[in-house]
């Protein structure tokens, strides 16, 4: 696990809510403070769906609704002349590229073994910062995983031009 501070805020909203950079990530939860706090649970609800949504969200193994879906509501909370007094924004690696960092970085684990890769965006009203983290099923010493993953993070952060700070 690491904690990173995200530089510029501004730049980062813009990515987080306009842009589409993270748009494939899996959204756990949110919750965003205004004048109200907005409680918003990723899990998705299969009886809401019709067969052919139901038959591509499971061939997808999809458990969570996709940030681009999500993405307008929460910028709707947050856009406005104030700032959030708060937010925290979970995210979740979806299973497709779970597994393409597993067999890419020869990670001794398998998808089975997993239960997510999480993303955390906090944001205290002055700072944001984001923290990785892992959660598997068996118990293992082995850290090759945490390693991988904060390291593809940090290079996605370097691609998505998102200047951070290691805490």
């Amino acid at each position: 696990m690491i904690a990173l501070q995200v530089q510029d805020i501004k730049n980062f909203m813009s990515k987080l809510l306009i842009g589409t950079d993270f748009d494939a990530f899996w959204l756990s939860e949110a919750s965003i403070t205004t004048s109200v706090t907005y409680n918003i649970d990723g899990l998705l609800k299969p009886d809401f769906f019709d067969t052919q949504e139901s038959e591509i969200i499971k061939a997808e193994g999809r458990e969570y609704a996709l940030w681009k879906d999500i993405k307008p509501f929460c910028f709707s909370m947050m856009k406005g002349k104030k700032t959030p007094l708060h937010f925290k924004i979970v995210f979740i690696l979806s299973k497709k590229n779970t597994e393409k960092l597993l067999t890419g970085n020869h990670v001794p684990l398998s998808l089975d073994d997993i239960f997510g890769l999480f993303v955390n965006f906090q944001y205290d009203g002055t700072h944001l910062t984001c923290t990785t983290g892992t959660s598997v099923k068996t118990f293992t010493l082995d850290k090759t995983l945490d390693h991988v993953w904060d390291e593809l993070l940090q290079k996605f952060f370097r691609q998505q031009q998102i200047p951070y700070e290691i805490l």
